[in-house]
């Protein structure tokens, strides 16, 4: 039995147990709640106080490119497989099940721990508009502690809201909709008024060199700052997520994918630019910097409108949205405990699933110190994005089944040599190399002893390891490896000339024909792009973060083998039923 599956898809993409019912604007407004959120009125003045300085924007903008080419490759996925999981489920259909229960098993902690992260945001903000009276009579009144990992006292209001939020979202996807219409439409409203006002009080002062500078720590800063800035656009892939509930996701996932991640990038960039012009960004208040920053420039009433605006943007828990579904799509490939399969049949939607881990990410919020692992999203999402890219690359290289192009002619051209004209022959029929002169027709004769699609699926890990080596040759040559110049160099060149030939390589291949719905453009260049992006902003994320990284990653899996004992044990059972039962009938 082949250790790393394929998964096999229905011929109907459409079929489901799910509720097809989200539009192309649902779909947009859930993108555009899944990204400006805690992002927007936290993570800009911590990034900018403590990372980047006010060149925050040009992480924004960097961190916002390197999303642009994941969200081609999303899209295209969510198009032409219209089916929950997002990268879970991409990558199993190309890559194979144990690389999907991996990626599967991160977005899990890193929907756990951003909805988590989220409502402990949300609660912050509600708690400084009542000058921390909240946390004050908790820790006075209830309890608190000095544990390290885990908060100074139990946060009760953000584990209230999840579970709010959790109660509503069970109802079904089209009141999960509603709600965030109502919440995203007040958060855009408030974020027009923080950009109008903002830049009515905005002062270039602070971008002087008095004040530090416009990039007071320099190029590594920017580009640590867009590593971490890269948290704020990760929700984009609720849209894919919420492709099996799409009414018509051939065309509602490319253009709600575009509108909601150009949306968000604006409001990121602008917003940015506000906070380090209104006050300078050493003095900003990473808990609040936005609503702190109209306090402090005397309009309390003003700050008042952004804490409520934060709230109402913190409030689109997409996480707890997108976390189910990820769950009910591994249980229901068997890669997860079957329970979590179960669909509501009146709301249409993983009730269990919604009410179990609902309950664990209010857990989370209630009793652990989150800050500390907002890196820890990024190094998840990260990887999910590098292989969602692979999988691009893989999927449109390979072969189209026999019969799909018509019969090709077997007579042999007597002006071509015969082996040649034979290897010709044998790639047309698998779709493999495109007619080229000498150079490509002797690749073909080469080739012949291959499976279909193995040499592009080759090329492709390739090309993953030579970006691994040299972003890491890259960001640690000069530093921790003390490398001398002349072989700081020659790696680079060895690694970026692997990464180049394999590109080649695959683009001498035929890709499939061109399907009706969207297509990354420039493929393979643009996911292979991606793929160098992702793994140098990696690169730049700490050390601790690896460690933790690790750690997650050996306990997936233990638990991917574990649940393939379930598997095969059950699997042994169903088969002496089968063996049984039809001797008892014969008898």
């Amino acid at each position: 039995m082949k250790l790393n599956r394929l998964k096999t898809l229905d011929e109907d993409m459409m079929a489901t147990s799910l509720k097809r019912c989200l539009s192309t604007l649902d779909l947009t407004l859930m993108g555009v709640g899944g990204m400006v959120g805690s992002g927007l009125y936290v993570l800009t003045g911590t990034v900018a106080k403590e990372i980047v300085g006010p060149a925050i924007i040009i992480s924004f903008i960097f961190a916002g490119f390197a999303s642009l080419l994941a969200a081609f490759c999303y899209a295209e996925f969510g198009a032409r497989i219209p089916k929950t999981g997002s990268a879970y489920m991409f990558t199993y259909v190309s890559v194979g099940e144990i690389w999907a229960f991996l990626i599967g098993w991160n977005v899990i902690l890193e929907n756990m721990i951003g909805g988590a992260a989220t409502a402990r945001a949300w609660s912050g903000y509600l708690d400084s508009i009542f000058n921390h009276a909240i946390q004050n009579y908790t820790e006075t009144h209830i309890m608190q502690w000095n544990v390290p990992f885990l908060a100074h006292y139990p946060d009760i209001l953000a584990a209230g809201i999840l579970l709010f939020a959790m109660f509503f979202i069970s109802f079904g996807v089209q009141v999960s909709s509603y709600l965030n219409h109502i919440f995203s439409t007040i958060s855009m409203v408030v974020i027009a008024f923080i950009l109008i006002f903002g830049f009515v009080l905005a002062e270039p002062a602070n971008w002087s060199p008095k004040e530090g500078g416009f990039a007071p720590f320099g190029l590594s800063g920017i580009l640590a700052g867009s590593a971490t800035c890269f948290y704020a656009f990760v929700g984009f892939d609720v849209i894919a997520s919420s492709s099996e509930e799409a009414k018509n996701p051939q065309k509602a996932i490319p253009i709600a994918t575009a509108i909601s991640l150009g949306l968000a990038a604006a409001a990121y960039i602008l917003v940015s630019t506000v906070l380090t012009l209104m006050v300078p960004w050493h003095s900003l208040d990473p808990n609040s910097a936005l609503a702190d920053a109209f306090f402090r420039r005397g309009y309390s009433w003003a700050g008042i409108i952004v804490a409520v605006g934060s709230i109402c943007g913190e409030l689109l828990l997409c996480n707890l949205f997108s976390l189910p579904r990820t769950v009910y799509a591994m249980a229901e490939d068997g890669l997860f405990f079957h329970i979590f399969a179960r669909v509501n049949p009146v709301t249409k939607v993983p009730v269990i699933a919604i009410l179990v881990f609902g309950t664990l990410m209010a857990i989370m919020a209630l009793i652990f110190d989150l800050e500390a692992l907002v890196q820890f999203l990024s190094i998840g999402t990260l990887l999910a994005y590098t292989f969602v890219a692979a999988s691009i690359i893989v999927l449109r290289f390979q072969p189209e089944k026999a019969g799909s192009k018509g019969t090709a002619s077997t007579s042999p051209n007597p002006t071509v040599d015969p082996a040649l004209s034979e290897s010709q022959t044998i790639n047309e029929d698998r779709g493999e190399l495109k007619q080229y002169e000498s150079f490509s027709d002797k690749l073909q004769l080469v080739e012949r002893d291959f499976e279909p699609g193995e040499v592009v699926a080759f090329c492709v890990l390739i090309l993953i390891v030579s970006s691994v080596s040299f972003c890491a040759v890259l960001v640690f040559g000069n530093g921790q490896l003390y490398l001398p110049l002349w072989s700081y160099a020659l790696l680079l060149v060895i690694f970026g000339l692997a990464y180049v030939l394999s590109l080649a390589l695959i683009w001498m291949h035929e890709p499939q024909a061109k399907s009706k719905t969207f297509q990354v453009p420039l493929v393979p260049l643009t996911p292979a792009a991606s793929i160098l992006i992702n793994v140098f902003l990696m690169m730049k994320l700490s050390f601790l973060t690896w460690i933790r990284f690790t750690v997650w990653i050996a306990i997936g899996k233990k638990t991917h083998k574990s649940q393939n004992k379930w598997k095969s044990s059950y699997k042994k059972m169903l088969r002496v039923d089968q063996l049984v039962t039809p001797r008892k009938a014969y008898t």
